[in-house]
C-alpha cells in the first residue's frame, strides 16, 4: 500500500468564544492516498469544515490547534509561515468551495482571475495562461469558454459558477484536491451534473480527493473510503461498503436511517435522530453520542470509549463495536 499523500495526526482544534474555547475537532485522524477519493461526513456542527479548513491551513483567526497535526510532504502544513502556506496553497493542495460566489472577485472577470491562480508558473506568458484557463473551463464541461472568461462570477449560473470553481481548483494540477460541500448550493439537476463531473475527474486525476459533505448519496457515488465524524470526533472509518452496508457506530447507523434513499414507504415524517448535538465548551467525560443513543448504557456515560478496529482498515469509537 502506497504512503499517503497527506494524514491528520491527532488534530484537536478550538474556537475562542465568550462561553469559553468551543472545541471543535478532537483527536481527529485521516489519510489520503494518490488515486484514492475519501468522504467526511456528518451532520452541520460535527467538524467537518474545520477538519476542510486545517487541510489547507485556512483556520480562522480565532482557532487555536492544541495537539497534533496536519502532515503533507514530510511537514506539519499548521505550521508553515505566510510565504510557505502561498506556495502550498493550489500548487500542492486546492480547494473548492462550497459557494462559488465567495470564491472568486466580483469585481474582476474569472479570466482575469483563472490567470491570476497561476502565478507559480514562474515565466509562462499569460496569453499562454489564458489558454490553460479555457482548456479547463472546457475540461470541466462549460462550452463556449471563452465567452465565460470574459465574464463576472455574477453572470454565471449556480452549474457554471461551481465548474469555473473547479476548474480553478485544477489549474495547478494539485496532489491533494479538497471539495467542501460542492453540491450543496446547486438546484437537484445541477448536482446530477456535478457528481457526473467529478466522477470524470476521479477517473482521470491521480491526485487524492477529500469531499466533505452531509450528502451521504454523493460519498456513495464517488468515494473509496469513508471517515464518519460526529461532536468534533471520527467516530467510523472505512471503506464505503463496509461503513454503509455493515455501520459499527451507533451514530452512522442513525445517519443512514435518515437519508431519503433508504427510505422505501411512503411517510408524513421523515426520520431523524432525537436529541441535540452535545455542549462542545464542555463535551461529556464518556461517549459524545450517548445522550442520543438507544444503545447506550452507564458505562457510555461516563468512561470515553475506545477507538476499536472492527475488521480490515475499518475502525469504530464505540465500546459495543468489538468484534
Amino acid at each position: 500500500m502506497s504512503a499517503p499523500l497527506l494524514s491528520v495526526e491527532n488534530l484537536s482544534i478550538s474556537y475562542r468564544s465568550e462561553e469559553g474555547a468551543v472545541q471543535a475537532l478532537r483527536h481527529a485522524t485521516l489519510e489520503a492516498r494518490a488515486g484514492e477519493a475519501i468522504g467526511i461526513v456528518g451532520e452541520s456542527g460535527c467538524g467537518k469544515s474545520t477538519l476542510a479548513s486545517a487541510l489547507i491551513n485556512l483556520l480562522a483567526r480565532n482557532a487555536r490547534v492544541t495537539s497534533g497535526g496536519v502532515m503533507f510532504g514530510g511537514r506539519d502544513i499548521l505550521s508553515l509561515n505566510d510565504r510557505e502556506k502561498r506556495s502550498l496553497r493550489g500548487r500542492h493542495i486546492a480547494m473548492i468551495f462550497q459557494d462559488p460566489m465567495t470564491s472568486f472577485n466580483p469585481v474582476l472577470t474569472i479570466g482575469e482571475q483563472l490567470i491570476d491562480f497561476q502565478d507559480q508558473r514562474g515565466n509562462m506568458p499569460r496569453s499562454e495562461k489564458k489558454v490553460r484557463a479555457a482548456a479547463m473551463l472546457r475540461q470541466v464541461g462549460i462550452s463556449d469558454p471563452s465567452r465565460c472568461l470574459d465574464r463576472y462570477v455574477h453572470e454565471l449560473s449556480g452549474g457554471m459558477r461551481q465548474r469555473a470553481a473547479i476548474a480553478a481548483a485544477l489549474l495547478m494540477t494539485p496532489e491533494v484536491l479538497v471539495a467542501d460541500e460542492p453540491t450543496t448550493a446547486l438546484d437537484v439537476t445541477m448536482e446530477a451534473q456535478i457528481i457526473h463531473l467529478l466522477r470524470e475527474l476521479r477517473r482521470d486525476y491521480n491526485g487524492a480527493i477529500i469531499i466533505v459533505t452531509h450528502h451521504l448519496g454523493l460519498v456513495g457515488e464517488l468515494c473509496d473510503r469513508v471517515y464518519v465524524m460526529y461532536a468534533g470526533e471520527v467516530v467510523e472509518e472505512g471503506s464505503t461498503d463496509d461503513v454503509y452496508h455493515n455501520p459499527r457506530h451507533p451514530y452512522t447507523r442513525a445517519l443512514i436511517a435518515c437519508d431519503p434513499a433508504n427510505i422505501h414507504e411512503q411517510t408524513p415524517v421523515l426520520p431523524t435522530i432525537p436529541g441535540r448535538l452535545p455542549d462542545l465548551v464542555n463535551p461529556p467525560l464518556g461517549c459524545s453520542f450517548a445522550a442520543r443513543c438507544p444503545q447506550a448504557t452507564g458505562r457510555c456515560q461516563s468512561v470515553t470509549p475506545p477507538y476499536v478496529e472492527v475488521g480490515p482498515r475499518h475502525a469504530a469509537r464505540c465500546h459495543e463495536a468489538a468484534p
